[in-house]
């Protein structure tokens, strides 16, 4: 029997023959960009760009979304290799990608340039989804698995050539999110042991061990870890808003019922980590799908219950917005965006906006504004 680093070796050979590296061309939204626009306040004179990932029916793709009278079009893309999962906007315009877990792949593609720039993780090594620059701007940090033992690592990189530097233990399994935090990086554990071979069949729930944890950004040393008292809930995307990291959580509870119930927002205020009693009563079914900053606190998607929720330190979950598998969230100064099977969501102050996506397209879980 071949072992997983074989496995993966031949899976990455194969997806180097096929792949196809050049931008693809953009395809059109499924209502026509000459119709109407909704209207849009006094002082509203745009909608932005948002990187995204996503599936069209032919294959899987990186690339642009704009809003266009009723719809969103791409308007260019690049197709990879397997699903991608995170995505960051960097300041000269590309896009850093990465491969959903086990990921073998990570891209910067800049949509005015046609050749990419591919990376390819080590045979023993996988790309957990995520990745964050450092407060210098000079490295990049992914989350990244050791195929043979399992453990969370961080890979670090440099920034520019996108050669790896190093790698720090995370102190726990299956590391999802980074956020950098100062001179520190915030790290979600999230615990779920899984197959090597797959690096997504969960095994022995029971054994979960998911927390939070801070590390020095210069070397990797442990600054403090941090744990739920319920180890059934996995911690998986970070966002920050003011002094508050609040933290998206999927439960993985042996019953349904168990799961249902489970909350699905977790707040670190830099020395604690909790359960706010009053994040605890939304019905979002225990999954957890993204987190952004929301007026004074956070929007966490709901996937399987359909809907965006907001929570707010002084007076918990507020009325949610209906959206068929809402997952991808974004956020540019006061205004959220949502991003659902069939439609995108704009929400603000001075915004109200439903998009139609197109027909085939389906998107991953995450989404940036650019």
């Amino acid at each position: 029997m071949r072992t997983a680093t074989e496995k993966l070796l031949a899976r990455r050979r194969l997806v180097m023959v096929s792949l196809l590296c050049g931008v693809m061309p953009a395809w059109s939204a499924a209502k026509s960009a000459t119709s109407t626009t909704p209207a849009m306040p006094a002082g509203r004179t745009s909608r932005p760009r948002l990187a995204a990932a996503w599936n069209d029916g032919s294959g899987h793709h990186v690339g642009i979304l704009q809003p266009r009278g009723h719809g969103m079009s791409a308007v260019s893309s690049l197709e990879v290799p397997t699903r991608a999962h995170g995505l960051m906007a960097e300041a000269d315009g590309s896009i850093l990608a990465l491969a959903r877990r086990p990921g073998d792949w990570m891209v910067r593609w800049h949509p005015e340039r046609r050749k990419p720039q591919w990376v390819w993780a080590e045979a023993d090594r996988a790309f957990n989804g995520h990745a964050a620059r450092s407060a210098d701007g000079k490295r990049i940090f992914t989350t990244e698995t050791d195929l043979d033992s399992g453990k969370g690592l961080i890979g670090v990189w440099d920034a520019r050539g996108l050669e790896k530097q190093g790698e720090w233990p995370t102190r726990g399994i299956d590391a999802h999110e980074i956020l950098v935090d100062g001179a520190s990086l915030l790290v979600a554990n999230g615990g779920v042991p899984t197959q090597p071979e797959t690096g997504r069949a969960k095994r022995d729930l029971h054994k979960m061990d998911s927390s939070l944890v801070r590390l020095d950004a210069r070397d990797g040393s442990m600054l403090g870890q941090w744990r739920l008292d319920d180890s059934r809930l996995s911690l998986r995307h970070l966002a920050r808003n003011g002094d508050l990291i609040g933290i998206a959580m999927q439960a993985e509870h042996d019953t349904p019922a168990q799961r249902e119930a489970a909350p699905v927002l977790a707040v670190f205020d830099g020395g604690v980590l909790t359960l706010p009693e009053n994040a605890k009563t939304a019905s979002l079914r225990g999954y957890g799908g993204d987190i952004a900053a929301w007026r004074d606190g956070f929007a966490v998607s709901a996937p399987r219950a359909h809907s965006v929720a907001c929570w707010r330190p002084r007076s918990g979950w507020q009325a949610g917005l209906s959206l068929q598998e809402a997952c991808a969230l974004a956020n540019r100064d006061r205004d959220l965006w949502a991003g659902g099977s069939m439609q995108a969501h704009g929400a603000g102050p001075d915004l109200h906006a439903e998009l139609d996506l197109p027909a085939r397209l389906r998107l991953d879980n995450h989404w940036v504004v650019i």
